[in-house]
């Protein structure tokens, strides 16, 4: 079983690969079905991640939005045809930095 650092570090692993090609624009990645399965693929694995994290751990980061990344995970994984790519895109350019920067906070404490 992995520990909550392990996990910690899987999210910000595929944080990094999403902005390998995040970087390339929203454009890209309205036109090219290898870059959203791409992101979309990072962003279950934080979602999985972030849904296995202790809730002791959640409930001390209450600024993270924990419930809303493992719904976008499942909505991924359960709903596919129902993925909004601007939702996804908005989450990308809006959510990612500031979850990154808080997990990247962590483990540097560890």
């Amino acid at each position: 079983m992995r520990n909550e650092r392990e996990r910690l570090l899987d999210i910000l692993e595929a944080i990094e690969r999403i902005e390998k090609y995040a970087i390339l624009g929203q454009q890209a990645f309205e036109q090219s079905e290898l870059i959203q399965t791409w992101i979309l693929h990072h962003l279950q694995i934080i979602g999985e991640a972030a849904r296995t994290l202790p809730n002791d751990l959640k409930q001390q980061h209450p600024e993270i939005p924990w419930p809303k990344i493992s719904g976008m995970r499942n909505i991924l994984v359960h709903h596919y045809f129902e993925i909004d790519e601007a939702i996804v895109w908005a989450v990308i350019e809006r959510d990612l930095p500031d979850i990154k920067s808080a997990v990247t906070t962590w483990t540097m404490l560890d």
